[in-house]
């Protein structure tokens, strides 16, 4: 599937001109349907990115045991995080419920690029895991809050402990909170 089909439904105009570290990218202007105009990012695929802004990402980050992040496009960053700060594995909220899970957690998240209320879900196992932990969650981008305060909430019910929240991008008003930590700011357009 192209990526212009995944745009179905979306209005694309222009693009806007993003640069991070050394490297530029020619983000779409798409309008979602709601009316939002946003300059799409999307890092699954970029190994070159990733390769970029994990160090820049690692210098930011305070003392943490692990990383968490939401399905699916910050994992590419918390792989790399991980890999770089010789993590033995990370952890990933899923979307769905899986059959290999054993007692999961699960918490309603709402994103801006997502029409519909979604879950997430935490395998008992890995909720065990990060029990009592310092927890960093790590996403691409960060816009409304609303996916992080949700996956903070995941994070809390399975006895984690957030100490910070950090994208490779802060959209919008995201910019103006002091409890994130980004590298750049993309505007809502």
């Amino acid at each position: 599937m192209s990526r212009s089909d995944l745009l179905q439904g979306c209005k694309m105009n222009n693009y806007y001109q993003l640069t991070v570290g050394n490297l530029t990218r020619d983000l779409p202007i798409i309008e979602l349907p709601n009316g939002i105009k946003i300059a799409s990012f999307v890092l699954l695929g970029d190994a070159e990115l990733v390769r970029e802004v994990t160090p820049l990402l690692q210098k930011k980050l305070p003392e943490f045991d692990v990383i968490v992040t939401a399905e699916a496009k910050g994992i590419p960053i918390a792989q790399s995080l991980a890999d770089a700060l010789y993590h033995r594995k990370f952890y990933v909220a899923r979307k769905s419920q899986k059959s290999y899970m054993v007692d999961p957690l699960s918490i309603e998240v709402n994103s801006i690029t997502t029409e519909q209320t979604q879950m997430l879900y935490f395998d008992g196992i890995d909720a065990q895991e990060i029990a009592g932990k310092r927890v960093a969650i790590i996403d691409d981008v960060i816009s409304t809050g609303e996916s992080i305060k949700s996956l903070e909430s995941l994070v809390e019910k399975a006895g984690g402990n957030v100490v910070c929240r950090a994208a490779i991008l802060a959209e919008g008003d995201a910019k103006n909170r002091d409890d994130l930590i980004y590298l750049e700011h993309l505007p809502l357009l």
